[in-house]
């Protein structure tokens, strides 16, 4: 099975010598390794900003309301995708400290061309196998990316692990049925091509994203004072061209579903989203309501 575009191929072997076709081996395989640990399409942090960025760094506000953060906080961006998080903490504080960790080096990369404050250190990483040693962080973050974990006990118990006794353990993920302009694509898509449904349902029942189950989870890894709410933001589209435009790319579950069609299926499809996002009426702007479900608890001593 290749490796996920992003990470280090595999070198031709016979003019390379073993030991360093071991390396990129190893290298590659971790790549690998990293990618099992999310179900997440990522291609590159100009596409991702397209897709998600600019709904990350709205929802990044609210969720910083929620959970806080503070000078002289050591935080940890856990997924921090092109860094939305991590810049609205360096916004809000003079001398917090932010780490960003992401499977994505695609992301990473976008993130420290990005973002060039000295405060923030970007890494790629597996929020399932963090490398950070135990009790590294006042407070530890993660925002949209536990619903793309298929093991996130394993990845909030990573999350406890790096964080000190009294440290605020935060996440949030969208809400299961909770993006309209999500469910406007999906639901089309199903009512049209009956094999879609599976990728609809996919969708629909991602990890975490119903109502109660971040709190549970947070319970069951043993975190206390565990308080759950409800968050919303709109994404606002300027077109038609714009809401479509992320679907054309390759990064996330919508530009994954499209890749599974055919010329004149992607057309047909376009049509008819065309239509529901027009509603008869002119293009132009759209805004559509995203809601998203946050917990937060703190790490017992």
């Amino acid at each position: 099975m290749p490796a996920p575009q992003g990470f280090l191929r595999l070198l031709p072997l016979s003019p390379t010598p073993r030991n360093a076709v071991t390396v990129a081996r190893e290298a590659a395989t971790k790549g690998y390794e990293m990618a099992s640990s999310s179900t997440f399409v990522a291609s590159s942090g100009d596409g991702y900003e397209l897709q998600m960025g600019r709904w990350s760094r709205r929802l990044a506000e609210p969720f910083l309301d929620f959970c806080g953060c503070g000078d002289g906080d050591v935080i940890l961006d856990a997924g921090c995708g092109t860094g939305a998080l991590t810049a609205a903490i360096l916004r809000r504080t003079k001398t917090a400290q932010i780490s960003g960790v992401d499977f994505s080096a695609p992301y990473i990369e976008h993130a420290r061309q990005a973002i060039l404050d000295a405060r923030a250190q970007f890494s790629v990483g597996d929020i399932c196998a963090l490398t950070e040693v135990r009790g590294s962080f006042d407070r530890v973050l993660s925002l949209l990316v536990l619903h793309f974990v298929p093991a996130p006990g394993k990845a909030i118990a990573e999350l406890r692990r790096v964080a000190r006794p009294g440290a605020t353990v935060g996440a949030a993920v969208w809400d299961s049925g909770g993006l309209v302009a999500s469910r406007m694509l999906f639901d089309t898509a199903a009512a049209l091509y009956p094999s879609s449904n599976e990728w609809r349902a996919r969708n629909l029942t991602r990890p975490m994203t119903r109502p109660g189950e971040l709190a549970k989870a947070w319970h069951a890894g043993g975190l206390t004072d565990v308080r759950d709410t409800m968050l919303t933001i709109r994404m606002e589209f300027g077109s038609f061209d714009d809401y479509w435009m992320p679907y054309e790319g390759k990064d996330g579950p919508g530009a994954e579903y499209m890749a599974t069609l055919d010329t004149d299926q992607k057309m047909h499809l376009r049509n008819v989203v065309r239509a529901a996002y027009l509603a008869g009426e002119p293009d132009g702007p759209r805004s559509y309501a995203a809601t998203a479900w946050a917990v937060k608890g703190i790490v017992p001593d």
